[in-house]
């Protein structure tokens, strides 16, 4: 028997681990988003997804049934600019929003997710990855980046758009997993709830 918490309010991720059958209790982590110094964006998303599934920890053992295995799965998603050193958040309004749209058309970007899996048991376990996606995005000209914000979809998504959303219709190709995309590496994750955690939704993988 084991229980899952979704360190995460996020819907995009609720519906990811939903639609492949795991029954999430989502929490809001408390986490600074902040990014240090010299901190490359693949040691970010690592340092965040951990920080995020550590702030929870605590909740475990109080709220899991006796005997019953509690694992904490956090994620932290971010989009690195085509210069490959930018990194772009949630935008902080229009303008933001705007500009990293118009760095992004025409060009090949990269989504980061690194997630982080926290077993709570008498045998605690804990493990980090980080996977990475590649984005082509078509040319966008100035009228059509203005009606794609007045939509509302870039305000609280990394990167400004949406790739399950609206934004489908910006996007050209994506090289990699496109559920990262979205904001959970389904398939990594999986991998690694069965070949780390040995929890096995479609059977055992073959070595």
């Amino acid at each position: 028997m084991f229980r899952i918490i979704l360190a995460s309010s996020s819907p995009r991720r609720i519906e990811l681990m939903s639609q492949v059958g795991l029954e999430v209790d989502s929490l809001r982590p408390i986490a600074d988003e902040s990014v240090l110094r010299h901190e490359s964006p693949m040691r970010m998303v690592a340092r965040l997804a951990r920080e995020k599934a550590l702030s929870l920890t605590p909740a475990g053992p109080k709220t899991a049934p006796p005997r019953s295995r509690t694992l904490i799965i956090a994620a932290d998603t971010t989009v690195v600019a085509p210069d490959g050193k930018s990194i772009f958040g949630k935008p902080r309004n229009r303008k933001d929003a705007a500009r990293m749209l118009r760095a992004l058309a025409g060009k090949t970007h990269t989504v980061l997710t690194g997630y982080c899996i926290v077993e709570i048991s008498r045998k605690p376990k804990r493990h980090t990855r980080v996977v990475s996606s590649r984005v082509r995005m078509r040319p966008l000209s100035r009228p059509q980046i203005e009606r794609y914000i007045d939509s509302g979809e870039p305000n609280d998504k990394a990167g400004a758009y949406a790739a399950q959303g609206l934004g489908m219709a910006l996007i050209e190709g994506i090289s990699g997993s496109y559920t990262n995309v979205v904001g959970l590496p389904m398939a990594q994750l999986l991998s690694d709830l069965d070949k780390i955690f040995g929890i096995a939704l479609f059977g055992r993988t073959p070595k």
